[in-house]
Formats: C-alpha cells, structure tokens, sequence
C-alpha cells in the first residue's frame, strides 16, 4: 500500500498507520498475563486505571491491552506536501490484545494479534482529504497474514520534475490493496502476493503544465501484483531496542492486471538498532526504490525523510539513508538526534547530476504505554530551505 502510488496513498497511509493493530497485539502478547487453567473460575474484569502503579506515571497499557469492540483513533497531520490537518479512525478489535495472548497459549500455537477492521477519514488545510478502510486477519496462530483495504483520495499536491519548480496537480482518485503473506516455517520471515489497483484522474491547476512530461493521460488505472519478502528481528514493533526489519518487493503494473500502462517497480528498505550501552541506542536506515518502463509521474519514486517534503525530490529512482541516536534519559522519556540523506535520479539527471538532500533534526518520546512499549512524541527536522515537525507514535521508521 505505502508503495503502490505515493502520492494518491499519502493521507490515506496517514490515519492507517496510527492503528499499528498488527504491531500491538504482536508486541502485546509478550506483556499480556498467562491463561488460567480451563477448569478455573474467569478471571475478573482488571480495574481499569491511566496510571502505571509501578512509576505513578500517566500509562495506557491496561486500556489498550484489555479494550475490545470499537476504539477511536484521531490523528494530527503535519506533512508539509498536504499541510496541516486532521483524521480520525475507528478501529474494531475481535477481542482485546490479553485475550489474543490467552487464547494463543491455550493452543500452544503461539501469540497472534486480533483480527482488526478500521474505517476513517482525514482533511487538511489545503483541501486534500481521504476516506477508507482496511481490515486485518490472521489464521493458525499467526502463519497465515491477510491484509486488505480500500480507499478514496482527492490530493492538492505539487510536482517539481525537471524545471525544479512546483506545478500544483489535484489528484483524485480511489485505491485497492490486497495482501497475502505466509510465515516460512517457524522462522521470521513473510513471504507472499500483494496487489494494488488504484483509478486515477490528474490535473494541473492554474494553468499549469509539466512540458517534460509530454502529453498525459487525464485518467489514469494502475494495476499491478507484485511479491513482497518482510523479515522482522524486532524486541518491539513500536520503539525497538535492538533488532532488523526489512523489507523486498517486486511490483509489476500490466495491462492483464488493470493497468493502463505497463512498468515495473522494485523496492528495497531496511532497519536496524544496535544497543550502544543500556541507555543510548543506534539506528540506521536504508531505502531504495527502483522503477522501469511508463511509470506515472505521480507514482515515481521520492526521497523520503523527516523534514523533506514528501514528493520534493522525485525521480526514476530515489535512495535514502539515515542514522538517528537515542538517549533513554529516563524509563519514561527518550530524546533523539537524526540525520540523513538522499537523492532522486535517473529521468531527469543521472546519478553525478542529481541534487542530494541532507536533513536533520531532533525529537523526543514519552512511554505511553509501558507494557507494550509504545511511545509518542514530536520530531523537528530542517533540510534545505524547509522546517517541519511531526507528531509520532513509536519509531518514525515503518
């Protein structure tokens, strides 16, 4: 999904992302409290409280990990290629995260997260907005891992190609995403399909155009199946002390799959975070992604970094790095530095010619929940003749 069309999928990736359903419950699982044996009386409703009894600290562990049926999500947008804005979602859970956990371990199968469905929406301050929804499902204890979802954007965004200027484009459109991975073995690798069909309709505004593009076709179908390889060595999904994800994906957009033209795409990205000492751990970053063929200039690859706005640098090509250091001050709160680097090339410029971005920045995270490691806080990055700011939730790599 965050690579089938970066742009017609870029708010509605916002308010999806917040749900993180397949991380918590994975994550929770280790945390959630062992099953009572089958003959024993159930075990009573735990006492709902916002505070850990451990610390005295504010803490959402107990609400997340034993709420079930429906859970509002909002979320605060703050990318600076849509503006500002806001989205909420409503995300229902099968059962609670600590029933997940029990009911694993009653069938010696091992942990596996909720089934999860979300529906919402999302508006911003330059008119962009987006509405979907998206349901997760998993069988035989996590073996097995579908993924689903359906979307209408109607993007204001802007395209700076050759001339290195933004052309404002409204972008519209809807988009379908199915996915099928299945554990090898019991090891940590995902293998599986995944098809993305999206039905577009671009237009510059303002009487804009984009000569180095040649004549564009108004309406616009992407269709293409792809296979996508995930590896996963995290101690937690949401804010890891230690560990490796990484990601491989073949895409290919064909007339037989709905498609109206024909190109390929390939992507590569990879996480990891070494633990320095107790209290600082370091993270490195890679991501690359590839195109051949008739891609659609809004579904070209970008530089993808905190403080570069998203679409700014876009071409055949793009790579990125990025390395961010983090001080565990307290239990409780994190402070981080980051800084990284990227370049987009090979329609417009080869690789030599091609401008290469630098962004830095720094930030700071407060354990909101403890028993699932899951931490929010703010990130404020610069890059060349741009701030921004973003409110996260976890790791700002996903």
């Amino acid at each position: 999904m965050r690579r089938a069309a970066p742009a017609l999928m870029l708010v509605a990736g916002a308010w999806l992302a917040t749900a993180h359903g397949e991380a918590a419950a994975q994550t929770a699982a280790a945390d959630a409290p062992a099953a009572a044996p089958a003959a024993a009386e159930p075990a009573p409703k735990p006492k709902l409280s916002f505070f850990d009894p451990e610390d005295g600290m504010l803490d959402a562990s107990d609400f997340l990990l034993n709420h079930k049926g429906a859970l509002p999500i909002p979320t605060i947008i703050t990318e600076p290629a849509i503006g500002y804005g806001f989205g909420l979602g409503l995300a229902f859970f099968s059962q609670s995260m600590a029933e997940a956990a029990q009911e694993a371990r009653r069938s010696g199968r091992g942990p596996a997260p909720p089934n999860i469905t979300a529906v919402g929406g999302a508006y911003t301050e330059n008119g962009t907005w987006a509405a979907g929804a998206a349901h997760f499902h998993t069988w035989g204890g996590d073996r097995i891992r579908y993924m689903g979802a359906i979307g209408k954007v109607n993007a204001n965004l802007e395209y700076f190609g050759l001339a290195n200027q933004p052309r404002a484009y409204e972008l519209d459109g809807f988009a379908l995403v199915q996915q099928l991975l299945f554990r090898l073995g019991d090891s940590r690798w995902y293998i599986g399909p995944r098809y993305v069909y999206a039905d577009t309709s671009a237009t510059f505004k303002f009487g804009g155009t984009a000569g180095e593009l040649g004549p564009i076709e108004k309406k616009q179908r992407i269709g293409n199946g792809g296979l996508v390889i995930d590896y996963d060595s995290r101690d937690n999904i949401f804010y890891p002390n230690k560990g490796i994800y990484a990601e491989f994906e073949a895409q290919f957009a064909r007339g037989g799959l709905g498609s109206t033209q024909s190109f390929d795409m390939y992507n590569a990205r990879g996480f990891t975070w070494l633990p320095l000492s107790r209290k600082w751990i370091l993270g490195l970053r890679a991501d690359t992604k590839f195109s051949t063929g008739d891609v659609p200039f809004y579904a070209q690859p970008y530089v993808d970094l905190r403080g570069v706005q998203k679409g700014r640098y876009q071409d055949r090509n793009a790579l990125a790095a990025e390395v961010e250091l983090r001080w565990d001050v307290t239990p409780r709160w994190s402070l981080l530095a980051f800084t990284g680097t990227g370049k987009a090339y090979g329609r417009w410029h080869d690789f030599s010619d091609a401008s290469t971005v630098f962004s830095v920045g720094g930030g700071f995270r407060y354990m909101l929940a403890r028993k699932l490691g899951l931490s929010m806080g703010i990130d404020v990055a610069h890059s060349k003749d741009q701030n921004a700011f973003y409110i996260q939730v976890g790791s700002a790599w996903r």
